[in-house]
């Protein structure tokens, strides 16, 4: 599988086989609750299961009001 990121710069791991998103953010000492994961239109929880050849994004998570 392809694990990318475009923010904030362009970066690209390659997995194998069966892994949970848990275990790949923890392999990239990514903490789950700062990025959301997506693969395909599917957006996937740290409990989700992924393998084969996916493309899988992450990107960072980011919160806010309107300011008012």
């Amino acid at each position: 599988m392809r694990i990318f990121m475009r923010i904030p710069q362009p970066r690209e791991w390659r997995f194998e086989g069966r892994r949970s998103v848990r275990s790949i953010l923890e392999e990239l000492n990514i903490n789950p609750e700062t990025v959301i994961v997506i693969c395909g239109d599917t957006l996937l929880t740290p409990d989700d299961v992924v393998e084969g050849d996916v493309e899988v994004e992450i990107r960072p998570a980011i919160s806010g009001g309107s300011g008012r």
